[in-house]
């Protein structure tokens, strides 16, 4: 039958709290009830969203999931931060809730994740990518080791929510491929500084920031990075303010 829609419906503990977050992202609660049990319904465009409330839910044990198939990734994931940024006054990329920036997430699929205040996720990709086991750039050339082992690393950080894990793979693959090429590097290098904010790690954002800075790249290079560069830049700069949280205990001790 033609017309059919699907619309998924995810738990959160506080009704009006979960409401406020998808109006930052653009959202628009259509529906609204607390009796006889809390219920809504927020809407962007063709996204529809049910929200339910449960006061003793527990946002770290949720498995709430959903897949978000979209023509451009980068156009929303800019709406969406540009929305977050105005209500929390910065990007929130740790903790619940959060976002994390558009990146290959594996294979041929690219696009990027939210988490809102009930622990769910949206995981949002760019509509006709298909997973594949072998990938080649632009140029027909086979994906590099280092660009391999950041695939995996963003799986571990992104997909499952395990920074500690894909910050270890990802030291990994820089130590085992100092010869990759430059851009695999600096991406990798980039990443390594948005897992540091995530887990709070100050020193180590710092000077992964500066390390990626400080290498050589052509022009060409240095555009095919330059939204990944302000993206980690704003992240590390943001967490690095005076306000900002102290390093983890780890670097601490």
């Amino acid at each position: 039958m033609a017309n059919e829609r699907t619309y998924p419906c995810l738990p959160c503990r506080e009704l009006d709290e979960a409401i406020d977050f998808y109006n930052a992202l653009g959202f628009t609660r259509t529906y609204r009830q607390l009796r006889p049990n809390p219920y809504a319904v927020v809407v962007r465009d063709e996204l529809q969203i049910h929200l339910f409330g449960m006061p003793e839910f527990d946002p770290e044990q949720s498995y709430g999931s959903v897949i978000v198939v979209v023509s451009d990734p980068d156009a929303l994931y800019h709406s969406f931060a540009e929305g977050l940024r105005k209500v929390y006054g910065k990007l929130l990329v740790a903790g619940i809730p959060r976002i994390l920036r558009p990146r290959k997430k594996y294979g041929a699929v690219y696009g990027f994740s939210v988490v809102d205040v009930g622990g769910n996720w949206l995981r949002i990709s760019k509509a006709g990518d298909q997973p594949s086991s072998e990938v080649a750039d632009e140029a027909g050339t086979k994906t590099s080791g280092l660009a391999k082992i950041l695939e995996v690393a963003a799986r571990l950080g992104d997909a499952h929510g395990d920074e500690a894990a894909a910050l270890k793979t990802l030291e990994s693959g820089l130590s085992r491929y100092p010869d990759a090429p430059i851009v695999d590097r600096a991406r990798a290098i980039l990443f390594r500084a948005e897992l540091a904010v995530r887990l709070g790690a100050r020193s180590l954002a710092q000077s992964s920031l500066s390390l990626a800075l400080s290498l050589k790249m052509d022009d060409d290079v240095k555009a095919s990075l330059a939204n990944e560069l302000a993206q980690t830049i704003e992240l590390v700069s943001v967490f690095t303010e005076p306000h900002a949280e102290p390093d983890s205990e780890k670097e601490k001790t």
